[in-house]
């Protein structure tokens, strides 16, 4: 058996044009919890560090970054991935909150429900059941 030399994913990190509207977006929309929240003078930029479940997600509020990319897609991070328990639930909570969401499909290898909604910068997010 080959030994395992990295246990599990900590974070995942990305970088926002607003932070505000970034931090209410996941904050109080999407129900994260706020770990630390700091300005980096140096940088004059925000930091959050936030908790799902037992995941992190690190949010840096920067000036002046490019747009990203979503079409055509462009190589590193496609989208963040949520496991829900039930997808038509979640849909009416995020729709209620006035964030849109695409119609429901089925994955096709793994026959399993999903969509896609998007944060504030464009970044896709996808339900998963």
């Amino acid at each position: 058996m080959k030994q395992k030399i990295i246990n599990k994913i900590h974070h995942v990190a990305i970088i926002v044009s607003d932070y505000e509207k970034s931090k209410d977006f996941y904050v109080n929309k999407l129900g994260f919890e706020i770990i630390r929240e700091n300005y980096r003078i140096e940088r004059d930029d925000y930091k959050l560090d936030l908790k799902l479940g037992d995941c992190e997600l690190e949010i840096f509020g920067m000036k002046g970054n490019p747009k990203r990319l979503s079409r055509p897609e462009a190589c590193g991070l496609r989208h963040l991935a949520f496991k829900v328990d039930c997808i038509e639930e979640v849909i009416k909570e995020l729709n209620k909150k006035g964030i849109e969401t695409e119609p429901i499909r089925i994955d096709e290898f793994t026959n399993e429900k999903m969509t896609f909604f998007f944060d504030p910068d464009g970044l896709p997010l996808e339900l998963h059941e």
